[in-house]
Protein backbone atom coordinates (compact mmCIF):
# COMPACT_ATOMS: atom_id res chain seq x y z
CA UNK A 1 0.00 0.00 0.00
CA UNK A 2 1.25 3.51 -0.84
CA UNK A 3 3.28 4.97 2.28
CA UNK A 4 2.37 2.34 4.35
CA UNK A 5 5.62 1.38 7.06
CA UNK A 6 6.06 -2.40 8.33
CA UNK A 7 7.47 -2.30 12.06
CA UNK A 8 7.73 -5.45 14.40
CA UNK A 9 6.01 -4.58 17.91
CA UNK A 10 4.01 -5.31 20.87
CA UNK A 11 6.37 -8.78 21.74
CA UNK A 12 6.71 -10.03 18.07
CA UNK A 13 3.73 -8.53 16.46
CA UNK A 14 4.23 -7.99 12.41
CA UNK A 15 2.24 -4.37 12.58
CA UNK A 16 1.27 -2.67 9.48
CA UNK A 17 0.69 1.07 9.20
CA UNK A 18 -0.01 4.99 7.26
CA UNK A 19 1.19 7.99 8.68
CA UNK A 20 1.80 5.74 12.07
CA UNK A 21 -1.38 5.15 12.13
CA UNK A 22 -1.98 0.48 12.46
CA UNK A 23 -3.97 -0.84 10.01
CA UNK A 24 -3.19 -4.45 9.94
CA UNK A 25 -1.59 -6.82 12.89
CA UNK A 26 -0.59 -9.93 12.52
CA UNK A 27 0.33 -11.65 15.46
CA UNK A 28 1.69 -15.56 14.37
CA UNK A 29 1.65 -18.70 16.73
CA UNK A 30 2.19 -19.28 19.30
CA UNK A 31 0.77 -16.30 20.25
CA UNK A 32 -3.11 -16.73 22.11
CA UNK A 33 -4.18 -14.02 19.47
CA UNK A 34 -2.69 -15.97 16.95
CA UNK A 35 -4.42 -14.16 13.18
CA UNK A 36 -4.77 -10.92 11.00
CA UNK A 37 -6.14 -8.35 12.16
CA UNK A 38 -7.51 -4.76 10.42
CA UNK A 39 -9.92 -2.44 10.83
CA UNK A 40 -13.40 -2.67 9.00
CA UNK A 41 -16.58 -0.14 9.03
CA UNK A 42 -19.03 -0.76 11.51
CA UNK A 43 -21.65 -2.71 9.30
CA UNK A 44 -19.09 -5.04 8.16
CA UNK A 45 -17.78 -5.14 11.93
CA UNK A 46 -21.45 -6.32 12.51
CA UNK A 47 -21.85 -8.55 9.48
CA UNK A 48 -18.22 -10.43 9.98
CA UNK A 49 -18.06 -10.62 14.09
CA UNK A 50 -19.60 -14.16 13.92
CA UNK A 51 -18.96 -15.98 11.24
CA UNK A 52 -16.60 -18.88 11.26
CA UNK A 53 -12.80 -18.31 11.42
CA UNK A 54 -13.58 -14.91 12.41
CA UNK A 55 -13.96 -12.73 15.83
CA UNK A 56 -14.40 -9.29 17.16
CA UNK A 57 -10.49 -8.68 17.54
CA UNK A 58 -8.77 -9.11 21.18
CA UNK A 59 -8.00 -5.65 22.76
CA UNK A 60 -9.69 -2.91 20.13
CA UNK A 61 -12.87 -4.45 19.97
CA UNK A 62 -13.33 -4.70 23.92
CA UNK A 63 -12.92 -0.81 23.39
CA UNK A 64 -15.75 -0.42 21.44
CA UNK A 65 -13.51 0.08 18.36
CA UNK A 66 -14.19 -2.10 14.69
CA UNK A 67 -11.48 -4.34 14.42
CA UNK A 68 -12.11 -7.98 13.06
CA UNK A 69 -9.16 -10.46 13.36
CA UNK A 70 -9.38 -13.55 10.99
CA UNK A 71 -7.81 -16.67 12.45
CA UNK A 72 -8.57 -19.25 9.75
CA UNK A 73 -9.67 -18.89 6.07
CA UNK A 74 -12.91 -21.17 6.93
CA UNK A 75 -15.32 -18.24 6.23
CA UNK A 76 -12.86 -15.46 4.72
CA UNK A 77 -10.96 -16.43 1.88
CA UNK A 78 -7.20 -14.70 0.65
CA UNK A 79 -8.91 -13.03 -2.24
CA UNK A 80 -11.75 -11.28 0.65
CA UNK A 81 -8.97 -10.75 3.06
CA UNK A 82 -6.84 -8.55 0.57
CA UNK A 83 -9.99 -6.28 0.02
CA UNK A 84 -10.58 -5.79 3.59
CA UNK A 85 -7.02 -5.57 4.13
CA UNK A 86 -7.15 -2.36 1.69
CA UNK A 87 -10.05 -1.14 3.20
CA UNK A 88 -8.54 -1.18 6.78
CA UNK A 89 -5.77 1.19 4.70
CA UNK A 90 -8.83 3.08 3.57
CA UNK A 91 -10.35 4.17 6.65
CA UNK A 92 -7.13 4.76 8.38
CA UNK A 93 -5.69 7.04 6.01
CA UNK A 94 -8.71 8.82 5.68
CA UNK A 95 -8.67 9.54 9.54
CA UNK A 96 -5.57 10.99 9.07
CA UNK A 97 -5.40 14.99 9.50
CA UNK A 98 -5.57 16.24 6.08
CA UNK A 99 -1.64 17.80 6.94
CA UNK A 100 -0.46 14.26 7.31
CA UNK A 101 -2.51 13.16 4.05
CA UNK A 102 -0.44 15.83 2.23
CA UNK A 103 2.53 14.97 3.48
CA UNK A 104 2.03 11.60 2.46
CA UNK A 105 1.58 13.36 -1.02
CA UNK A 106 -1.21 11.65 -1.85
CA UNK A 107 -5.16 11.51 -0.69
CA UNK A 108 -7.84 8.68 -1.22
CA UNK A 109 -11.23 9.66 -1.99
Amino acid sequence: MPHSTYVCQWGGADVWKVGGKVFAIHFAPPDIYAGITFKVSRFSFELLKTQKGLRPAPYFASRGMSWIQRQTDETLKNEDLKKYLAESYRLVFSGLTKKIQAQLGCRII
